[in-house]
């Protein structure tokens, strides 16, 4: 098994892409498309995206990042950390989320562990990505978080929209609380908001879904937009009359798919050899497959010219299947047994999506069968397309994309999915009428080479990008922190009361000022770490001119911030490490805390400007041992923390996971810095695990009492500065700066 770390990079020539998608079982070969309702068009959109624009000579490489799935229940495939796709593309699997196969609402919690393992990921391979395309919400959701990082221009594609889901869903009757419960709608819509705000580009499959799917979205006024269709492989869904062509080898997978299909189809048919009514989908209500059957079942001269064979995913047993995949195969199985539809309509099992489905639309030309989608609406429907490009006529729902992909192609027939009587029609129309059964075969393979091939799509795709290749624009959420925070740069990472500055008494503004002016020149990572919230320490950033940090480690390290810094005298804007965030906030109930020291005598809560959601500050007359008592009293609760006392009467719960030495241990990790490269500086007791950690302790000469065992101790500096001066000498003493 090849490593992410053992592999080569990428080259460095072109471009280097990376998309994400990280729900759904992805691979590159034997897509289980249908399988559930994350394993669809999706995951195969993904797949031959990146295939077709790792084939352009303006890109080097693409990576398309997924989730790295170890599970019994799914293919040993999924747990391949590297699979290769040609010409430079990769599926890159992470983990995030544990091992086990998840349904793609239960990830939303874990996606920050996939942001800092592809940051992780990215230093492994010595380089950063020129763009990050996200796919969905979700992996949108990665994305962005990932282009806030790197300063690297952003670009979603939603694929379905959480608007649009919940309009669905009422309509269908379910209760708002059930809806959130099971779909975390409220969470989706949220993210999608955001992404259509910050975007730099928003692709889209039809106009259909930028006007009446995004145009739900308050934010969709602020974004731009390019309609892209996807492609499909035409060399894969190639025209039923070379299958006719004696001289024509399709390879033996195809042959023998050909028989396996025939003979699917033949064993609940009695008369086979009739044209074929074809449908391929998931058994989704919206699909409207029950739609399909009805019309056919109320419809005997339809029965009469042709048969009936709907695809509908992939299954062992019904009731092993998810509640609205389960109920969409029950309702067709009594559909079925209805109209009495025994000998007339097939509804196999299973098929291998890769090899099958393509003989499956040669196979219902060759019969002069017609395919059809019923969905209630579809954004944009690649499986039309892809009949289109296989010579089978259409006939589709007129709601959503498919009227581009008509009006692009001339492949077939548009109806109102709804109307049972316009499906009747449309499907004899081209059943009967030869002529039109042949004009709309022959556009449709043209059409589709012409407007819905890869090569096509890829290179509009580069055209859509190149503005936002050269310059990013500038952004308040986006900063290129990955170009600052380098493992090859020596760090500073410093408490700031007391160790730089102090409110009461003047510190050392000179040695200040010159510390400012040696980070500068000697470009050293400057970090700080502070018992202070974020707004106070921009109060500090002002008030003593303190060097501009690029990274901040606050609220006695349960938050990180990165700066970015515009120039205008502002102050750095700050974006936060959501990483961190989820990582100290898992299993901590804040609440239960301050419930359990409420009673706790001698132990006051400081102002709520030092509380935050995660940390509880107090006043304690003697708070090295009220630190004591608090951990006993919190242990009998059964509530694990960390809790520090300093400067003699402040104390600090935190979570069990912060602190500020796990802070900067948690950075410099995601970061790559190793630990004789990073100078850590502090006064007083919240500064003991920072300074006696693996990094390279400076105490300052004006350090509070409870450091005064740390003198002569191995991996700390003592000096006898106090203040900046104590921080410069320090740092001289570990070599970091010169002189």
């Amino acid at each position: 098994m090849t490593t992410p770390e053992e592999s080569e990079p990428p080259a460095r020539s072109g471009l280097y892409v990376v998309m994400y998608s990280v729900h759904g079982l992805i691979r590159g070969h034997d897509l289980e498309l249908g399988r559930d309702a994350d394993t669809g068009g999706q995951t195969k959109y993904v797949v031959e995206l990146a295939r077709a624009l790792a084939q352009r000579p303006e890109i080097d490489a693409v990576d398309l990042v997924t989730r790295r799935i170890e599970d019994p229940k799914v293919s040993d495939d999924y747990a391949e950390e590297l699979e290769d796709l040609g010409d430079g593309a990769r599926i890159v699997r992470l983990r995030f989320g544990g091992g086990r196969y998840r349904q793609k609402e239960t990830l939303w919690p874990y996606l920050d562990e996939l942001v800092a393992e592809s940051l992780r990921f990215f230093r492994a391979q010595d380089r950063w990505p020129d763009l990050i395309h996200g796919h969905y919400a979700d992996a949108g959701d990665v994305a962005r978080e990932l282009a806030a990082r790197l300063g690297t221009p952003l670009i979603v594609t939603g694929h379905s929209l959480g608007r649009n889901k919940r309009q669905v869903l009422e309509r269908a009757g379910v209760e708002a609380a059930a809806m959130e419960q099971r779909y975390r709608l409220g969470h989706r819509i949220d993210v999608e908001e955001r992404l259509l705000r910050d975007a730099d580009l928003v692709i889209a499959s039809t106009s259909h879904e930028v006007e009446r799917g995004y145009e739900l979205y308050d934010a969709s006024k602020h974004a731009t937009f390019e309609v892209l269709a996807p492609g499909i492989d035409v060399d894969r869904f190639y025209p039923y009359y070379h299958d006719l062509d004696e001289g024509f080898d399709p390879g033996e997978a195809v042959r023998r798919a050909r028989v396996r299909m025939r003979r699917e189809i033949a064993r609940f048919l009695n008369r086979p050899e009739k044209p074929l009514i074809l449908a391929v989908s998931r058994p989704d209500k919206r699909k409207n497959i029950e739609g399909l059957v009805t019309a056919y079942g109320e419809d005997p001269e339809l029965q009469q010219i042709a048969n009936l064979a709907i695809f509908a995913g992939v299954r062992k047993d019904i009731r092993d299947m998810s509640d609205n995949e389960r109920e969409v195969l029950t309702e067709l199985l009594l559909l079925m047994d209805r109209y009495d539809l025994y000998g007339k309509m097939a509804l196999p099992k299973r098929h291998e999506p890769d090899v099958d489905i393509p003989v499956l639309y040669r196979l219902a030309a060759a019969s002069g069968g017609v395919f059809i989608n019923p969905a209630l609406v579809e954004n944009f429907g690649i499986t039309l397309i892809e009949a289109a490009s296989s010579g089978l006529p259409i006939v589709s729902t007129d709601h959503g994309g498919p009227k581009d992909i008509v009006a692009a192609t001339d492949a077939g027939l548009l109806v109102d999915a709804r109307d049972t009587e316009q499906i009747q029609t449309a499907l004899r129309t081209l059943l009967v009428d030869r002529e039109a059964w042949e004009r709309h075969s022959a556009a449709g393979v043209e059409g589709v080479r012409r407007t819905f091939s890869w090569s096509a799509h890829a290179e509009r795709y580069l055209a859509a990008i190149d503005p936002f290749l050269d310059a990013t624009p500038p952004a308040p959420w986006r900063t290129d922190v990955a170009a600052r925070l380098r493992p090859d740069r020596p760090w500073l990472i410093s408490d700031v009361d007391h160790t730089l500055v102090d409110d009461e008494a003047d510190g050392d503004p000179d040695a200040l000022a010159a510390l400012g002016r040696e980070l500068r020149t000697h470009d050293l990572v400057f970090g700080v770490a502070t018992g202070r919230s974020l707004a106070l320490l921009d109060r500090a950033l002002r008030d003593h001119a303190l060097p501009p940090p690029d990274v901040a480690i606050t609220d006695v390290g349960t938050a990180i911030h990165y700066a970015r810094h515009d120039g205008d005298g502002a102050g750095p804007r700050w974006i936060v490490e959501r990483g961190w965030a989820a990582h100290v906030r898992s299993g901590w109930d804040v609440e239960a805390v301050a419930e359990a020291l409420a009673r706790v005598r001698g132990l006051e809560p400081q102002p709520d400007e030092a509380r935050t959601d995660v940390k509880l500050s107090y006043l304690a007359e003697d708070a090295l041992a009220m630190a004591d008592h608090v951990r006993g009293t919190l242990r009998e609760a059964g509530i694990k923390a960390t809790v520090v006392g300093s400067r003699g009467h402040l104390l600090d719960v935190l979570p069990p996971k912060a602190s500020k030495g796990k802070a900067i241990k948690w950075l410099t990790r995601l970061w790559g810095a190793p630990a004789e490269r990073v100078a850590v500086a502090g006064d007083s007791g919240n500064d003991l695990e920072m300074l006696t950690g693996p990094f390279r302790g400076i105490v300052v000469g004006n350090h509070a009492p409870e450091l005064d065992a740390l003198r002569g101790r191995r991996g700390v500096h003592v000096s006898e500065a106090a203040y900046a001066a104590g921080v410069r000498e320090g740092l001289r003493a570990w070599g970091l700066l010169d002189g």
